[in-house]
This record gives C-alpha cells, structure tokens and sequence, in this order.
C-alpha cells in the first residue's frame, strides 16, 4: 500500500510552484485531502506579513493535532526561512524544518528525518518534474526569486535576497514541456516581474520573454503578474497590448499614489509617473487593470487617505485588494511612528467598499460582450450552473462568470468556448455558451 501525503500551500502563487515541485518529488506517496490518514504533512508555509504568519502557525498546529501516530510533520517555505532558529526552538511538534532553498531535496530530508536550510533560494527550471494542481490547462510559470526593491514595508528581500532570473531558454522549456502535456493556458509570475533579466543584462527581458512565449506552438493564452512601476516601461505595456498570446492585462500594485506616503514607501516611482503608466495601460484597447493597495502605512495622513480614495474612486481599476498595513522587523518602517490598528481597519474598510464599486462597474461593462471563456467545472452556487473564466481574468482572483445556458452544447472542462454575458445578477455575471472552440 502507497503512503499517504497530505500537502498545505500557504500564500502566494509562487509557494504553489514550489509546492508542485515537491509534489513531483514525492511522486511515490497518494496524495489525500484527509490529513488524519497520512504519512507525511507537509505545510509550505508564508511569512510575508502578520496574518499570514498567524495563518501558518496555527495550520501547522491544527494539523500536529489531528494526525495519526508515527506520522511526518514537515514545516517548509518563507515563515521557516525567516524565523529558522525561533521555530526550531520553540516548535518541538515539527518533525523536520527547511526554508526556500530544499524543495526538490524534500524527498531526501523525509527519509533521513533531518532538517535543513540550504543558504541558495530554489528557483525551479524545466527540470524539476513538477506536478501542476488545481487545472487541466492552466499553469504559473516562476521567472525570477528574489527582489532588488527596498520597499520601506516590504521584508521579502531579507530572507529571499535579491534578483535572481530564470534564462530564458529554461523558461521557453518549460513553456514547451507543458504545453505537450496539454497546457494552454499560462500567467508568468515573480516578486517583480517587470525586472526580469536585468540580473543577466537584459534591459526589458519580459520583452524577450513575451516574443519567446509566441513563438510556442500551442500557447493559446498568458498573462503577467505583480508588475513594478519603476521598472514597467512604455514599451512593455506596448508589448503586452499588440501580443496575439498574452492579456492585455495589467497588474501592477501600486501600494498608494500620494507623493510623500510613496516616498516613506520608498517606491521610486512619484504619483505624476504612476498615473502616467496607468493612464497609458487604461488606454490600450481591452485593457483589464488590477492593483493592490496599503492600508495605514505610517505616514499617511488623513489628507494623503483621502487623496488616495478620491484617485481609486474615479480612475476605477478592473480589481483591486487592501492589505493592511504589517508593521515587519527587519524593514526600514518598523521604527517609524505607527499608525494605531483602528484607524488602519477603518481605513481598510473605506478602500474595501470602494473596490467593490470599482468591480461592480467593471462588470457592468461586461454584459453584452462576447468572450472567450474556459469551463473550470460544476459552480459552487448550483449544480445546474458551470464556473467559467474569462481568459482575459487571472485565474482564482478575478472571479467567476456563471453559465446558465449551454446551448446543448457538450460540455468539457478545461476547453475553451464563446460566450455571451447576458446579465449581471448582484455581483454575478452569467452567460450563454455560443459554440466550443
């Protein structure tokens, strides 16, 4: 009988990509949802901000809890990197500790029970063998580790150092790996994306990369995330919108755009030149806009909220989420005067209402439009209605949109189809499938 491997990925996109690295090493286990039942846990943790770190603790403890005798507890990723020597002391309930540099060792460290921090950061490549969850046809595809920003809030860079990029032709294999596995579908990811080979002397590598990616037979879809404002340039916002593969779509979390608080951010980028890229990105035809948003970074003054609400009230972004405001050791914000917790949520409230408002009137827009659509499966809602994704939507964060009608037209997940939005029901966009593509 095979052992059992229950896995917990915490946090970002780029954890699931190492997860699926170690997926890929730990082939020989049966991968279970029920956690009581397996062999080994293993729990890729985050350990970017407060909440985060809380969340990762407490699945880790939950999890010791509830799991059988002689089991394996492993504790991985960004929180164990960060806090090694701290949760090693402190955490006797983990049977074997490792950071961000041993993903594709976690099948040795199982077997000899020991725990390590290797001093590199992984990086995966076309080689590492892993195995793609949660779709038929989508994947990410990790371009770089690392981040040479210096962001006053941001404590990434301390234990992930600075940029490393992928080679380009590592990541066009990888491309072309997938593809052969029946892969269409791909958002190309990194702490910031838009520096991409500058490590290796590149002056715009996503340019080089978005050109490489067309030339992939087979590629029917791509998208770029967590763009950096000094580092984004005219041209690639060009590149993006007149690609017949990638999105025209545009995330680039802005964190603020009222000039002293940016400045405290250590953003490099002032308001006048970060309204200009967005400005720019608004105007390409199709564009889908996201950002992202900090709450009650010390400071921000009352005047320089509102002049931050006013701005994402009127320029409207397809999406936006609200972080609030993580007060972190080791970055340049935690000995500045702190801005108290109440002020913070309700600040976070405001933004949060106006984001709805931003996606309620992006949606609108969307009924009557016809648009390329993928069946992910049966929805939540009902199991008369299928959950759809635009391709032009990110996949998880965007949402949803609800086919009520499919025109008797068999139905596959995972293929793509035309579909009509008919109407917005609340905060629900439902569809009529036209015909397969």
């Amino acid at each position: 009988m095979n052992k059992k491997l229950h896995l917990v990925s915490l946090g970002c996109t780029k954890n699931l990509v190492d997860s699926e690295v170690m997926l890929g090493r730990l082939k020989e286990y049966e991968i279970t949802d029920d956690n009581t039942e397996a062999d080994v846990i293993i729990v890729n943790t985050c350990g970017f901000i407060d909440a985060a770190k809380e969340e990762s603790i407490n699945t880790v403890l939950n999890l010791h809890d509830a799991r059988k005798k002689n089991s394996i507890l492993v504790m991985s990723g960004c929180l164990t990197e960060r806090y090694k020597e701290e949760l090693q002391a402190d955490m006797p309930e983990i049977d074997i500790f490792t950071g961000v540099g041993d993903y594709e060792k976690i099948d040795q460290l199982i077997a000899s029970k020991q725990s390590t921090f290797s001093p590199e950061v992984y990086l995966a490549t076309e080689n590492s063998g892993r195995v793609i969850t949660g779709s038929n046809y989508h994947a990410y595809i990790k371009i770089a580790e690392g981040c040479n920003q210096s962001c006053s809030f941001c404590a990434i860079p301390s234990f992930k150092g600075k940029l490393h990029s992928r080679s380009l032709s590592s990541i066009i294999k990888e491309v072309e790996n997938l593809v052969s596995q029946g892969f269409y579908d791909f958002s190309f990811i990194s702490q910031d994306s838009s520096s991409y080979g500058r490590d290796m002397k590149l002056s715009d590598g996503l340019i080089d990369l978005i050109k490489g990616v067309e030339a992939v037979k087979g590629v029917k879809s791509a998208r770029i995330l967590y763009l950096y404002p000094s580092t984004t340039t005219f041209a690639l916002i060009d590149a993006i919108a007149d690609s017949n593969v990638f999105q025209t779509y545009y995330d680039m979390p802005i964190q603020h755009i009222e000039d002293s608080v940016l400045k405290i951010m250590k953003r490099g980028f002032g308001e006048k030149k970060t309204i200009e890229l967005l400005e720019y990105m608004k105007s390409k035809p199709n564009a889908f806009l996201r950002t992202s948003l900090i709450a009650g970074h010390p400071g921000e003054s009352a005047e320089s909220f509102k002049k931050l609400c006013e701005f994402m009230e009127t320029f409207e972004f397809d999406r936006f989420n609200t972080f609030h405001y993580s007060n972190e050791e080791t970055t340049s914000a935690y000995t500045l005067e702190q801005i108290d917790a109440e002020t913070i949520d309700q600040r976070a409230q405001t933004l949060g209402d106006i984001a709805e408002r931003n996606t309620h009137t992006s949606l609108e827009k969307m009924v009557g439009q016809t648009l390329t659509v993928v069946i992910d499966g049966e929805s939540e809602e009902h199991e008369y209605l299928l959950s759809a994704r635009p391709l032009s939507w990110a996949v998880d964060i965007d949402g949803e949109i609800l086919i009520n009608d499919t025109s008797d037209l068999p139905v596959e997940y995972g293929r793509m189809y035309e579909a009509k939005i008919t109407e917005l029901v609340g905060e629900q966009l439902l569809a009529t499938l036209i015909k397969a593509l």
